[in-house]
């Protein structure tokens, strides 16, 4: 990543997408050693990037909760279970 655009300023699509690329890079195995040495660190960090994301997504999906008059509220989530 560039200094300009760290992983973590990236949206989930973009991360994933930028992952993606570089799975397929790796996996048609002609990237020289330390450039896929690099390249996978790089997976590593947008990977992460995108578990986060994700859980961040799903806490607050968990937190809508639809009331028995039929309205939807907001509740703290269980992030211990």
């Amino acid at each position: 990543m560039t200094e300009n655009n760290p992983v973590n300023e990236l949206s989930f699509e973009d991360a994933l997408k930028k992952l993606e690329t570089i799975v397929e890079q790796l996996e048609r195995g002609d990237v020289p050693l330390e450039e896929s040495i690099r390249m996978y660190e790089q997976g590593a960090a947008l990977k992460a990037h995108c578990d986060r994301t994700l859980k961040a997504a799903q806490l607050r999906i968990d937190q809508i909760v639809l009331d028995k008059d039929g309205t939807v509220k907001a509740e703290p989530a269980d992030i211990d279970g």
